[in-house]
Order: C-alpha cells, then sequence, then structure tokens
C-alpha cells in the first residue's frame, strides 16, 4: 500500500548520464521521439529559452556548487514527459543523476516526488524552466485524459484523441494521452480515411460513391470512416461498407438508435459536445469509441514544481 506521498505503482530507478528511458515497456507505454530528435526538441527550448546564457543564475552561483533537488506534483495527476526533462537537466550537465520515482503513466497524488535530481547547481537552475514546461503539459493532457477514461469505466467505450493538436507536438501530444490511458485516433490525414461533412458535399452527398472511391486510394487495411449527423446518414454508410461510423453532436436518444441500427456491423464513435459531465451517459448508449478534441486542445497544465536543497 503506498503512502498519500507515493504514486500508486512505485518503481524507483536510477538515470545515469546519458541513459535515459526512452520506454516504459512493462506499460506497453513507448516515447515516441528518438534520442537524436528528443536532443534537438530540447536543445532548441533551451535555446530559446537562453538556457545556456542564464546570466542570474551564472552571476549568482558559483560554477563548482552541486546541490540536490526534487521535482515534485503539486496536484494528483498522471506524469508524462519525463524522458523530455530529464534530457533537458543532461544537457546542462552530462553528470547529473535522476532518481525517477514516478514514470510515465504514473498517477501522483498531491506533494508527491517524482524525481530527485543530483548535479551542478547553475544547470538544474538553467534547466528548470524547460524542464516543467513539457512536463507541465503533457502531464496535463495525461491527466485530464485519465479522468474521461476513469468517466466511462465498466463500459465498452473507449477514450480517444482527435487531430486537433498543437502544430509540432503531435506525436508528443498523443503519447500523452495513451499515458492517461486513452487510446489514438488516426495520427494524421495518410493514415486513415474519414469522410466528413464537406467531403460528401464534394460528391452531391453519395456516401457509396465517396466510400467507394476512398478504398481505391487508402493505403492496404486502412479503416474507412464516415461522419454522420442523422440516422439516415448512418444507415447508407452502414450498407455501402464503412468500418467505422462516426455520430457527430447527436443526442443521446439518437445515439441509442445508431447504435442499435449498427448492430455492430461496423464501429460506432461518438464525437461533438463530449464534456466530462455528459461523457458517461453517451458511453452507457453503448457506443465504442468517444472521441474528444480538449483532451489536447484544452487541458489545464498538471501543477509541477522545483524544490532544490535549503530553500
Amino acid at each position: 500500500m503506498t503512502t498519500p506521498h507515493e504514486p500508486e505503482e512505485t518503481r524507483r530507478h536510477i538515470v545515469t548520464p546519458r541513459s535515459v528511458r526512452a520506454a516504459n515497456m512493462e506499460e506497453g507505454l513507448l516515447f515516441p521521439l528518438s534520442s537524436e530528435e528528443t536532443r534537438q526538441l530540447v536543445r532548441t527550448a533551451l535555446e530559446e529559452d537562453g538556457a545556456f546564457q542564464d546570466v542570474t543564475t551564472i552571476a549568482t552561483v558559483r560554477s563548482d556548487r552541486r546541490t540536490h533537488a526534487t521535482l515534485v506534483a503539486r496536484q494528483k495527476g498522471v506524469i508524462c514527459g519525463g524522458p523530455i526533462a530529464i534530457e533537458a537537466f543532461h544537457m546542462l550537465d552530462e553528470s547529473v543523476t535522476v532518481r525517477v520515482d514516478a514514470e510515465d503513466g504514473a498517477r501522483v497524488g498531491e506533494a508527491t516526488p517524482v524525481f530527485f535530481l543530483t548535479g551542478k547547481a547553475r544547470a538544474l537552475l538553467s534547466a528548470e524552466r524547460v524542464a516543467l514546461n513539457f512536463m507541465q503539459r503533457l502531464s496535463g493532457i495525461a491527466s485530464l485524459t485519465r479522468m474521461y477514461v476513469d468517466a466511462v469505466a465498466g463500459t465498452r467505450a473507449k477514450i480517444l484523441d482527435t487531430r486537433k493538436t498543437t502544430p509540432g507536438w503531435r506525436r508528443l501530444e498523443k503519447y500523452a494521452v495513451r499515458a492517461g490511458g486513452g487510446k489514438n485516433h488516426r495520427m494524421n490525414l495518410s493514415s486513415s480515411v474519414l469522410i466528413k461533412d464537406n467531403h460528401l458535399a464534394a460528391v452531391d452527398g453519395d456516401v457509396q460513391l465517396a466510400i467507394t472511391r476512398a478504398r481505391e486510394m487508402a493505403p492496404p487495411g486502412a479503416k474507412v470512416e464516415v461522419e454522420c449527423d442523422r440516422i439516415e446518414q448512418v444507415e447508407r454508410a452502414v450498407a455501402a461498407g464503412a468500418d467505422i461510423v462516426l455520430l457527430d453532436n447527436m443526442s443521446l436518444e439518437q445515439m441509442r438508435d445508431c447504435v442499435k441500427l449498427v448492430s455492430r456491423r461496423a464501429i460506432v464513435e461518438a464525437s461533438g459536445g463530449v464534456t466530462r459531465d455528459r461523457v458517461r451517459a453517451i458511453a452507457e448508449t453503448g457506443v465504442d469509441w468517444i472521441s474528444v478534441g480538449a483532451l489536447t486542445h484544452s487541458a489545464p497544465a498538471l501543477d509541477l514544481g522545483l524544490d532544490f536543497e535549503g530553500t
């Protein structure tokens, strides 16, 4: 049993210089960036922040001063972004060591230690903001996702993300969704087919024609999904062989009717107007997937802080 100040699952390990773990294979949570991509991302962020010429720290802290610091979760949530934060500290001090108490995907309570760091004081101070910016953003997404996942527990519904991500951050933000227990929808426009209302308008509403053309052009094995805003469209999409029907902004009663109509002949996804207060009721209509744009476009940052020894 854990204490109120420990993660639900504590698997402490030490990260020595340049040994950042890129995956929590025990949980199947694979970090999406290569080591080189991670280094480039972190270097760009540190340069943007002027971390290599931190005048305040250089002026006030001796170059040989070493210290200990603790990265702490100041509110409950789910941790994500650890490999990036550790790379930020390593980039400014190759000798820094980190004890990881909460890996990506771990639930934490208020005042929970996440990392214990030992290294040059200047490096820890100068890397602090960049490390926290990455982790707070990604942990916020993971934490919000976990709230949605917990809300539908016991139903058949899975919580999915969307393409409403920060440009350039999609792989990281979708990774954070996985860390929170959610599932990824299509990664980009080339990975699968989603025929939306504007696509149908371009073919005069002919669902059969749209699906036929999509199957001719789509990559082998790609699923074909059709967005529907009324039950008549659902009927036509299923009859035309759609793999997935997306129920767009439908009422709960309409969703139940569509689930009954589809009768397991296709995957049924609900989208639009999905809030934490409403998501359980949506799941109880019998849909298979619920996609939530808010996971990545509206997640609040998780409150994390770095406490230095003696402060």
